[in-house]
């Protein structure tokens, strides 16, 4: 985990290397009281000189202000290093989270992941800040100690040292054991919080079905879950501390034995037991200190494993690393705007069934094509594959006459404009939700947006207009309201390519009427798909293309297609009445 987190540390080193002086003067003044409370005894007490004791006493005070002075420097750059590592760790780590396609967040609960970037980094920012700075306090108070015990008296210091191998190899086990289950604790929480968000996230559904008590049932078997686990840990923990206390103290009171009884034999003085005493003392506190602390570094190792495992999940979806553009301008206005040749598509999870298969399709610029046919048809799955967050396993898909893998992520997905079925507005307010679309608008841009899409007049009703908080996923607006600001920021973006996922669905027949104008005029002279499952929405578009089963069955005018295709003619015939079929036919 160290040598992990030195690539987070490296920047900081100045920083480090003075918390590093601070520690060992610290540590050091800490061990010299030792020799402060040798003069108290031989020079004041033992002397009955008050001069003597004063003496020592100033020593001591000139001491514990170098301390306190160390202290803070000590306990200031630790803690500033700890806080900026770990800011840096969440930063890289969700830069890295927002760089991984949809799919990783279709196959892993966003309660997990939401754990590690801020309950795993926490344990780190607790290890690096604070039990790292005391463990390495501590473990150099022991050295030092040792050694000095070594100085005053070798065969007391033998006898303190009997006891350390029994001390180091149920460090060694219980340290392993309690690392694997801060592991299992860690994933036990992310996975008490992901079921806790998932359910409040839907509270409306989990209330209206009254399953209030399945869901604080099965919310108390994850948390007495995660319960017994983390109470393996602590068990593993408390029995190593106790275990270490009892052989340092035995081996303190042996040492104490001994060395009275070379005091009452006069080989030697009150001061320099009490000395060793005050070092044993100080060897054995800290010895146990970094057994506590160790468990909070195994505890931090496991956390440190499920972040390190985020960051090392590769995307295969990438930009080149240069540059692979092959066509020319004069191609490039001769090849239609998007081509679809060959492309055949399968969900990982379900690989006997295509999603998209054999779909031949090229797309001139400003022409506008509807995507119709049943669920499951693959329409939805055409959008995920133009804006590359999937890739075909066969075929090619171009924009522009260069393949899609050519293209730098962010320029060809600034090509478009998504409007999803089910709009996505964030815990803003309108303002920020709506610049979402292009964050360099200007006021008039943004207002001019928002009429176009018609929302303008609903947005001054709100308490403080534009600067109205809308709440997590925009709860506070109705289905209409939410779609049609989501219009509004599509429009307020000018894309080259528009992407409608039934973007009416959700608004009433004159909210409807009023946004399918605006969609009208957004749509003129741009290149357009509009997924479709009314199809008296897209009776003006160029072209309608028909899908079923990952198949393109036919491309046509919805007259044309009326007559050419079976399942196009079905899916109409389910839709309309017999006199509204003839007033399509009449337009």
């Amino acid at each position: 985990m160290l040598i992990w987190l030195w690539q987070f540390v490296r920047p900081y080193r100045l920083r480090l290397v003075i918390a590093i002086i601070a520690l060992v003067l610290t540590a050091a003044l800490t061990l010299s009281l030792g020799q402060g409370i040798k003069l108290m005894i031989d020079e004041g007490f033992s002397d009955q000189s008050t001069s003597g004791l004063a003496h020592a006493l100033s020593w001591v005070g000139i001491i514990i202000v170098a301390m306190s002075v160390g202290a803070y420097f000590r306990f200031y750059m630790v803690s500033w290093l700890g806080e900026r590592v770990i800011a840096d760790i969440r930063k890289k780590l969700y830069s890295h989270l927002v760089s991984l396609p949809p799919s990783f967040f279709e196959d892993n609960l966003a309660g997990e992941i939401q754990s590690r970037v801020t309950t795993d980094t926490t344990l780190l920012q607790t290890v690096i800040g604070s039990s790292f700075s005391f463990a390495l306090r501590n473990a150099l108070t022991f050295v030092g100690g040792l050694t000095l015990m070594f100085i005053s008296n070798v065969k007391l210091t033998l006898i303190v040292l009997l006891v350390v191998p029994f001390i180091v190899f149920p460090l060694i086990y219980f340290g392993r054991k309690v690392k694997k289950l801060s592991r299992d604790s860690q994933d036990k929480i992310a996975t008490v919080g992901a079921w806790a968000g998932e359910s409040l996230q839907h509270i409306k559904v989990v209330q209206a079905f009254t399953r209030e008590a399945l869901v604080n049932e099965q919310f108390g078997r994850a948390a007495e879950s995660a319960f017994e686990v983390a109470l393996k840990r602590i068990r593993q923990r408390a029995l190593l501390i106790a275990l270490v206390m009892m052989m340092v103290m035995g081996a303190v009171a042996g040492m104490l034995f001994v060395g009275g009884s070379d005091v009452i034999a006069g080989e030697l003085s009150a001061g320099d037991l009490a000395a060793f005493v005050f070092y044993a003392i100080m060897v054995a506190g800290s010895l146990a200190a970094v057994t506590e602390v160790y468990g909070e570094v195994q505890r931090a190792a496991g956390a440190a494993e499920r972040i390190r495992e985020l960051m090392a999940t590769q995307s295969g979806i990438q930009s080149p690393s240069i540059s692979t553009a092959k066509t020319t301008s004069a191609e490039q206005q001769t090849a239609p705007l998007i081509e679809f040749n060959h492309v055949t598509y399968t969900y990982p999870s379900r690989p006997d069934t295509h999603a998209i298969a054999r779909l031949n399709l090229a797309i001139n610029a400003g022409e506008s094509i509807a995507l119709v046919g049943p669920s499951g048809a693959g329409k939805s799955t055409l959008f995920e594959l133009l804006l590359r967050f999937r890739d075909p396993q066969h075929g090619e898909l171009k924009i522009l006459g260069k393949s899609l893998p050519d293209w730098d992520l962010e320029q060809l997905r600034s090509q478009f404009a998504l409007v999803p079925q089910q709009p996505v507005l964030f815990s803003a307010n309108v303002w920020d939700n709506l610049k979402y679309g292009r964050p360099d608008a200007t006021e008039a841009e943004v207002i001019a947006a928002a009429k176009a899409a018609h929302a303008d007049e609903f947005i001054a009703q709100l308490p403080h207009g534009y600067q109205s908080f809308l709440g997590e996923q925009g709860v506070k607006l109705s289905g209409g309201q939410k779609q049609r600001l989501a219009i509004a920021r599509a429009i307020l973006r000018d894309p080259k390519i528009l992407l409608l996922d039934e973007a009416t669905s959700a608004l009433d027949a004159q909210s409807e009427h009023y946004v399918q104008q605006a969609l009208n005029t957004l749509m003129a002279g741009r290149t357009t798909l509009v997924i479709a499952h009314r199809l008296a929405t897209v009776r003006h578009v160029d072209r309608i293309a028909v899908f079923d089963h990952g198949q393109l069955v036919d491309v046509g005018s919805h007259e044309e297609l009326i007559h050419s295709s079976e399942l196009y003619k079905r899916l109409s015939d389910l839709q309309f009445s017999n006199e509204n079929m003839e007033e399509l036919g009449t337009i």
